[in-house]
């Protein structure tokens, strides 16, 4: 019962000091980000059998990397190494009323340097149940996109189930209706998605009815699953009060059947992540074959918990997300 992911690790380089601007910031935290492998990173937390499919160059930086998924318990036999870089990102803090904000410096970096044939697919894929994949990826090169459309085609004519992340990177597309294409692709072979109104509203521009956002998600979840005739998606939901206050919760639709989770309040730490720590805790609440609320409301939870731990990668044990999943959240010391 495992899993794969397919994508891009990047360094993520954050000002040292909370509440810093980058253009006054003399020295930065270096962490690993990246939608797939910070799904991986989740998911070997979680103890389960999971492989992390990637392009990086070989040098010191791409060692590293690797070192850092294998320490979660990440395999990564499959990450072919070479091209010159690795891709970077930096994050801006956000605090009160001034949001977050990032800059990519990822152009040419190794995995937009992969070419067809390098990656062996159904090895990689033999004996898996679930292949994840997001929409970041097919943006970074055409061969990208490529891939990405053909591992899912392969994946389903394997028996694989394919779960897709809508996560869609408006500085990075040409245009939403580029988005579109490549999407609808993924989508055709999609068993489980993954997603939000606002995506929804980037990408398709769809509008939904709904006096809160979690009527507008519950109404958008339901128009996703007639536009596309995907049988199992959950759907994040945020309230923002501030950049450092948010109001949280999740909405699972599957074989028809609607579970919302309870609203979590959080003070944020750290935003970058979340939808990756919540997309994990989905998939291994699923691959266990927990009922629908018990699926939503630990996803939801660790959608929360990830929001007060800083990195992108989502380090709390089953038992931590639990903890919040049965309201223990009055942060009392434990002992």
């Amino acid at each position: 019962m495992s899993f794969v992911t397919f994508g891009e690790i990047m360094l993520r380089l954050t000002p040292n000091d909370h509440g810093q601007k980058i253009n006054s910031s003399n020295t930065f935290n270096v962490n690993y980000a990246g939608s797939e492998s910070n799904v991986a990173s989740a998911l070997g937390v979680l103890n389960n059998d999971i492989s992390f499919v990637s392009k990086l160059p070989s040098n010191q930086l791409g060692d590293a990397a690797v070192r850092n998924l294998q320490g979660f318990g990440v395999q990564t036999n499959f990450v072919v190494r070479g091209g010159s870089r690795i891709g970077t990102y930096f994050i801006e803090i956000g605090d009160s009323i001034r949001p977050s904000s990032v800059i990519y410096d990822r152009t040419n970096s190794a995995i937009s340097t992969i070419k067809e044939g390098e990656f062996p697919w159904e090895e990689i894929l033999r004996n898996k149940k679930w292949l994840f994949l997001s929409g970041i990826t097919p943006v970074l090169s055409e061969q990208c996109a490529k891939e990405t459309i053909n591992v899912a085609k392969i994946a389903k004519e394997l028996g694989v189930k394919v779960a897709f992340d809508m996560n869609y990177r408006r500085t990075l597309w040409k245009s939403n209706k580029d988005a579109q294409l490549i999407f609808n692709k993924i989508l055709g072979h999609t068993d489980l998605l993954f997603g939000n109104a606002g995506v929804l509203k980037d990408v398709y521009e769809m509008d939904f009815e709904g006096d809160c956002p979690e009527e507008k998600t519950i109404n958008a979840i339901l128009k996703a699953k007639k536009k596309f005739g995907i049988e199992q998606l959950a759907f994040t939901i945020r309230k923002h009060s501030s950049a450092s206050e948010n109001e949280l919760s999740g909405v699972l639709l599957s074989n028809n059947n609607l579970s919302v989770a309870k609203v979590i309040k959080v003070s944020i730490t750290d935003r970058f992540g979340t939808g990756d720590a919540f997309a994990a805790a989905c998939l291994h609440s699923i691959n266990k074959g927990d009922a629908d609320q018990e699926i939503i409301d630990f996803s939801t939870a660790a959608f929360a918990l990830k929001h007060t731990i800083k990195g992108d990668q989502h380090t709390s044990s089953e038992n931590d997300i639990k903890s919040i999943m049965e309201g223990n959240i009055s942060g009392h010391v434990l002992r």
